[in-house]
């Protein structure tokens, strides 16, 4: 595993879900992630109650592969930050053990004001230093 700085990575992770450049956001998710890296996420509450109220027993998203990735973070840009709304940023609590990186975001108002929304990221790495799940 390559020597990574825990504070770096989630850097430019978070970068990527703020990048105006569709080049240079696909060129990040490349660097980033490995190719079958994923990006899973739990649904907030509501969804999982109507997904279940449907008979799924899993409400996991995931976005797996370059291409996934690059539609996932275009639209969260899209939605989010492209309207200059919001953007996101780190809280400055990275920390690594091993081949895990975990950290919490904030998404802000870009005109200043209380965080809008937040969550807890866990990176798995792979011998790379991509990401890998």
């Amino acid at each position: 595993m390559t020597n990574i700085n825990p504070r770096t990575l989630v850097d430019r992770y978070v970068a990527v879900w703020n990048e105006p450049d569709a080049g240079l956001r696909r060129q990040a998710i490349h660097e980033l992630w490995t190719e079958d890296g994923a990006h899973i996420l739990q649904p907030p509450q509501q969804i999982r109650t109507a997904a279940t109220g449907l008979g799924f027993t899993s409400t996991t998203l995931e976005a797996r592969g370059h291409d996934e990735l690059e539609v996932r973070v275009t639209r969260a840009y899209q939605e989010f930050v492209a309207p200059g709304a919001f953007t996101f940023k780190p809280r400055d609590n990275a920390d690594r053990l091993r081949n895990v990186v975990k950290f919490n975001w904030e998404m802000v108002p870009s005109s200043g004001g209380e965080v809008a929304g937040a969550g807890l990221e866990i990176l798995i790495l792979g011998e790379d230093g991509r990401r890998s799940g």
